[in-house]
């Protein structure tokens, strides 16, 4: 697996507006982005820093994964997501070499992404997420 860059580092927030205005006024950022993505019970907001994304995440759902992580870890750092530009494959090679995958095929994600997820258990328990930009 060749990742091309980090896509986005993905932190969880237990409130999405406080979030934003934090990263606004502190660090200097402009939101340009805020989405639901209904299958995953979570509302995204996206900044630019340099090349990266960063990704907060908010639950809209008290069952939803983003709820339990904080439940259980408390808000922060819930995953660094890598670019690929052959993500079927990257699983199928991911798997061949032993991880464990969350998702054995990608799915729709927030920005038009194709994404899947790695299971913290086999990466050092570091959450992965891999991306595809699909080309229309």
């Amino acid at each position: 697996m060749k990742p091309s860059h980090i896509e986005h580092i993905g932190i969880a927030v237990t409130n999405l507006e406080d979030s934003i205005r934090l990263y606004e006024k502190v660090f200097g950022l402009k939101c340009y982005n805020i989405e639901e993505v209904k299958d995953q019970k979570v509302r995204t907001a996206f900044f630019m820093v340099g090349q990266t994304k960063i990704e907060l995440l908010e639950s809209t759902d008290p069952e939803g994964p983003i709820s339990k992580f904080i439940e259980n870890r408390g808000p922060g750092i819930h995953h660094i997501a890598f670019a690929v530009d052959y993500l079927d494959a990257e699983l199928k090679h991911a798997e061949k070499e032993g991880v464990k995958l969350i998702d054995k095929n990608p799915r729709k994600g927030a920005e038009g992404l194709d994404i899947a997820f790695l299971h913290p258990r086999s990466t050092g328990g570091v959450l992965i997420e891999l991306c595809e930009h699909k080309s229309e």
